[in-house]
């Protein structure tokens, strides 16, 4: 977790047993207890709707996340497959291809997966996916096995440009402004309910409500935490590429 969402879990204890403390001296439990059982009535159905709505964001987040992190693999996959087809061809484009396939990799890891943290991209790496896209298809087959070769070199670089434009979409993605202002308001409305019951235990009550707060609160300290792929503590790593870039030969000189 970081020290942000520490700060929000601690600050939001805090003024939940601030206010806490000032309903109970202002407002004698005796006053509040004569409304515990339609107050509890309709506590179940707020503590219901907000609990879905928070399960659908949570849910949500985490497979947006689970899909970013796909959409990263299969495109350093694809970019690992064009190489090794790339071995295959004749020199100079074999050797060209491998040159350019790194410098990609390379690219991406170094220069555009900082600028995802900012919603931006490479124009850099866009260039590079012209420049393969324009080396593949400037090659004339020589025969049928460079044929299928060129056909492999193909399919392999249409599927990777597909994943990067699908990565660089979910760039984008994040929870909409409008969905938090509910989140918020929920939880403030959720939480607030709590201080209409009234209890003789002040304590039992102020515990009780504090740790339906943090559970509340640490609910939205995930979801900020998760809400972009490519950022926070649970931000995705070029970890593909780097495996990448770790396992293949030295590219062929011409």
């Amino acid at each position: 977790m970081s020290w942000s969402g520490f700060f929000i879990i601690l600050g939001t204890l805090v003024g939940v047993a601030g206010c806490i403390y000032v309903v109970q001296r202002f407002v004698p439990h005796p006053l509040r207890e004569q409304h515990n059982d339609v107050a509890g009535f309709i506590f179940a159905a707020v503590g219901v709707l907000y609990a879905v709505l928070l399960a659908f964001v949570v849910i949500a987040v985490w497979e947006n996340h689970a899909t970013a992190r796909e959409t990263t693999f299969k495109e350093a996959d694809e970019l690992a497959g064009l190489y090794w087809v790339a071995r295959e061809l004749p020199l100079p484009l074999g050797a060209e291809l491998e040159k350019q396939t790194l410098d990609y990799a390379k690219t991406v890891m170094h220069k555009e997966w900082p600028m995802m943290t900012e919603h931006k991209s490479s124009p850099e790496a866009t260039q590079l996916v012209y420049g393969l896209r324009e080396s593949v298809m400037s090659y004339t087959p020589g025969g049928p096995r460079e044929e299928i070769l060129y056909e492999r070199a193909v399919n392999h670089l249409e599927d990777m440009a597909s994943a990067r434009r699908e990565r660089l979409n979910q760039v984008d993605e994040d929870v909409p402004t409008l969905l938090w202002i509910a989140l918020i308001a929920g939880a403030a409305l959720t939480i607030g309910f709590t201080f209409l019951f009234g209890l003789s235990n002040t304590f039992s009550h102020g515990l009780m409500v504090l740790m339906l707060s943090g559970l509340i609160v640490v609910s939205l300290v995930v979801i900020k935490e998760m809400d972009f792929p490519y950022n926070g503590v649970t931000k995705i790593h070029p970890t593909a590429f780097e495996v990448f870039l770790d396992r293949l030969p030295p590219p062929r000189t011409v």
